[in-house]
């Protein structure tokens, strides 16, 4: 059993902004896979299926991002696993470039409001990330704003094809070769 938790907030106000990265990856990892994420359950949308064989359940926490902590715990428990070795948590990343994703095994919350409380809630920074990047703030602008902002086109391209790549990284984590993940997509 795996979790995947791809990070975001709730309602149309928000879709394709660049903090819903997240959510985004995984609506294309339930699409590659066929995994209707649609069950209402513990504060998040989630759903049950097959990655390469593996048995994974897809959440979006439906908490908004920055109490991303409180759903994903309650999954957490609820299934009985280990977050450091059956928990993949993807979410946005401003200190990298549209587009790139950066995979880690643990760290800190570099920052990121979502990660901070899960970190909080699951007691631990040891678990499995991919970071999508979606820029740098420009100089003057809050950074509330920018991620809460829209991709122009061409940066739109970029984080779209990032998502496919983060469906494949997925795929290779959820069959523990997560080094092998890091070697292609980092």
């Amino acid at each position: 059993m795996f979790l995947i938790a791809g990070l975001g907030n709730p309602t149309r106000q928000y879709e394709n902004t660049r903090h819903n990265v997240g959510f985004d990856a995984l609506d294309v990892i339930a699409e590659q896979y066929q995994i209707p994420v649609n069950n209402i359950k513990f504060n998040g949308l989630s759903g049950t299926g097959l990655i390469e064989g593996e048995k994974v359940v897809l959440i979006k926490p439906l908490t908004y991002m920055n109490l991303s902590g409180e759903a994903i715990r309650d999954y957490v428990q609820f299934y009985k696993v280990d977050p450091e070795n059956q928990l993949l948590v993807i979410y946005d990343d401003i200190s990298l470039p549209p587009g790139k994703i950066r995979l880690r095994k643990k760290g800190s919350a570099g920052g990121h409001n979502g990660i901070k409380n899960i970190i909080a809630h699951l007691k631990t920074e040891n678990f499995k990330r991919i970071k999508i990047g979606v820029g740098k703030k420009p100089a003057g602008w809050d950074l509330k704003d920018y991620v809460l902002g829209h991709f122009n086109k061409e940066e739109r391209a970029l984080v779209e094809d990032a998502f496919g790549r983060s469906a494949q990284a997925a795929a290779l984590i959820v069959r523990d070769e997560f080094d092998k993940a890091m070697n292609q997509y980092n």
